[in-house]
């Protein structure tokens, strides 16, 4: 009698735990699609913000920045009309790309680092630079929006 009690009360034990599993299991995996989804749209973003570069396209910029957008790079520091002027200024961008990126979600903040390299035109003739960013996101309103951004040149 106390195998046949002992099996039992291994059977449920083995029950309970295996239901913990299945009823955890869904919950975690809903969790991370959110978190997934984030992580490809903010993915998304940042190479469609390298595209714009090349295309000199200030309508993305208007839309994907801030109204109080921060930039800074090295000594200098531009609000969002500042960055929108110097997509169409004197240098021409003719190749850009990001390469290393990676995604910090923080509910609705995030904050992506990477590389962006750009090959162009300028006053000195042709650059090809490389930049290490930290951009800041945030959902506002509905959609993602960069609040705040920093490049540093990486030297040759």
């Amino acid at each position: 009698m106390k195998s046949g009690k002992r099996m039992f009360e291994r059977s449920v034990k083995c029950s309970l735990v295996l239901l913990a599993v299945a009823v955890a299991f869904p919950a975690h995996a809903s969790a991370q699609r959110p978190a997934s989804q984030t992580v490809k749209t903010l993915l998304r973003l940042e190479d469609d913000w390298a595209r714009a570069l090349v295309r000199r396209d200030t309508a993305i910029f208007r839309t994907r920045l801030s109204s109080d957008f921060v930039y800074t790079e090295d000594a200098d520091v531009m609000a969002k009309g500042d960055v929108i002027k110097s997509v169409t200024g004197s240098d021409t961008v003719t190749w850009a790309g990001n390469e290393g990126m990676k995604v910090h979600a923080h509910g609705s903040t995030a904050v992506v680092t990477g590389i962006l390299a750009m090959k162009g035109r300028g006053h000195g003739g042709p650059f090809d630079k490389r930049y290490r960013f930290t951009d800041t996101w945030m959902l506002l309103d509905g959609r993602w929006q960069i609040i705040a951004a920093q490049d540093y040149l990486i030297p040759k």
